[in-house]
């Protein structure tokens, strides 16, 4: 741990008070599923970061693919082409399902939930947007004020558009339903209220095909197919979100697969890259793109698929192939969502255990029966950065959020590795329970 005079003294960081953070755990060194602080102390890192070091840390053909990058023209005008631009693209939209062709390279998972926003505006000419109200994408005005995510209070009344909808959330349905016996009463809900705020005033619908920080959970089974069809009715476009879904973390190259549904538009980040090097993209569609044949297209940035990042993508795609990781991911998650079903039945303050493939959650409750949160929504708790910190002292890195604690190991992770960071959160959910007096 560090001091406050070597560490923050010249830095905001993010999402929080910054004085709580004190002291800091200050990263030296990582490698595959490990990261180390100064004092030479591992922590497991359960999150893959923040979701996006799908392959771990030291990949050595991501790291010679950016150092040979770098030996070449790495200062790049975005109006420009390159030989590693073309091939990116071309090997990207080959793994994209449906007609989903033409990409718009970015900088951050935020940057590309944005652009996004606008380019549905801009091909349908309809000002509206709709998102979950427990969703979040991404930090910029327009991406925070249209998700749900309760650090949207920060800048509110956001932009103008911006339409929040109830989740489909089995677990704690926001109608007093239980699925499937509801027959998707929160989707029928949906439809009702699109049509109150007349449909032909709305450019898109954005949802994550598993949500992820503001809920860990999946659509349930039809709902997007149902989705998919409501908006082609009205002309919406659907915007699919994967920036933490997407390659693999699902079990799945995008967590659309699971459906068979292709969006109109798709955001990736994170997993694009790994984390390596910064890079968004949005991939639409045929149509969509022809929209620009003809007319301006307005959108940019100057570091735009730029060179290093490029590279750091490519040997992310060939190492998700060469690796079997897609697969892999899908059979580990089979054995982390088992394990985390065996300590749900030790631990009471467990309410939930949900999420696909290496994305996982567990929804933490002082009751099960009342499924009474730990902490209830929009409120200021210390308990998640408590609960951080007592993982942290295990060597365990996961992410509580209000009353979750968010799981998304490396793609690269094996039993052994669950098998660690079940038992260190076992330690954990014991202390919660302890301190919460939670039985």
């Amino acid at each position: 741990m560090s001091t406050l005079g070597t560490s923050r003294q010249h830095i905001l960081l993010p999402w929080t008070v910054q004085e709580r953070e004190d002291p800091l755990l200050m990263l030296d060194r990582a490698e595959g599923v490990y990261f180390y602080d100064q004092q030479g102390r591992r922590y497991l890192d359960f999150l893959s970061q923040l979701f996006n070091c799908n392959l771990g840390h030291g990949n050595p053909r991501v790291i010679a693919a950016i150092q040979q990058q770098a030996a070449r023209p790495c200062c790049v005008s975005p109006v420009l082409m390159t030989e590693e631009r073309i091939t990116l693209a071309t090997e990207l939209t080959r793994r994209t399902p449906g007609d989903l062709n033409k990409c718009l390279f970015v900088n951050s998972g935020s940057e590309a939930d944005d652009q996004a926003f606008i380019l549905a505006r801009m091909v349908t000419g309809r000002p509206k947007i709709f998102a979950k109200y427990r969703s979040y994408h991404g930090t910029m005005l327009s991406g925070l004020g249209v998700g749900g995510d309760p650090r949207r209070a920060a800048i509110e009344p956001g932009p103008a558009g911006s339409v929040r909808f109830y989740d489909p959330f089995c677990y704690r349905c926001d109608f007093g339903k239980e699925y499937p016996s509801c027959q998707l009463h929160c989707f029928d809900a949906l439809e009702r209220q699109l049509q109150l705020e007349n449909p032909s005033t709305v450019a898109a619908v954005i949802v994550e095909p598993v949500t992820g920080a503001a809920g860990g959970f999946p659509l349930p089974d039809g709902y997007l197919l149902r989705l998919r069809e409501l908006c082609d009715k009205h002309g919406i476009l659907l915007i699919a979100d994967e920036v933490i879904t997407g390659f693999g973390r699902t079990g799945a190259w995008f967590g659309v697969e699971h459906d068979g549904v292709v969006p109109d538009l798709m955001v990736l980040a994170k997993g694009l890259t790994s984390g390596y090097v910064p890079m968004g993209a949005v991939i639409v569609r045929d149509r969509i793109a022809e929209h620009f044949e003809k007319r301006m297209f307005p959108l940019g940035s100057t570091y735009a698929a730029h060179p290093l990042a490029c590279a750091a993508a490519m040997a992310c795609l060939e190492e998700y192939d060469h690796g079997g990781l897609i697969p892999h991911a899908r059979r580990m998650g089979e054995a982390l969502f088992a394990k985390l079903h065996g300590l749900a039945e030790r631990h009471p303050c467990i309410g939930d255990v949900r999420g696909k493939g290496l994305l996982a959650c567990l929804e933490i409750v002082r009751d099960r029966k009342t499924k009474a949160p730990l902490v209830p929504p929009n409120t200021d708790s210390l308990l998640p950065m408590q609960i951080r910190r007592r993982a942290w002292a295990e060597g365990l890195h996961v992410m509580p959020r209000g009353s979750l604690i968010l799981l998304a190991p490396p793609l690269i992770v094996q039993p052994e590795h669950i098998d660690e960071a079940i038992d260190k959160l076992d330690r954990v959910l014991g202390w919660v329970e302890q301190t919460e007096k939670i039985c």
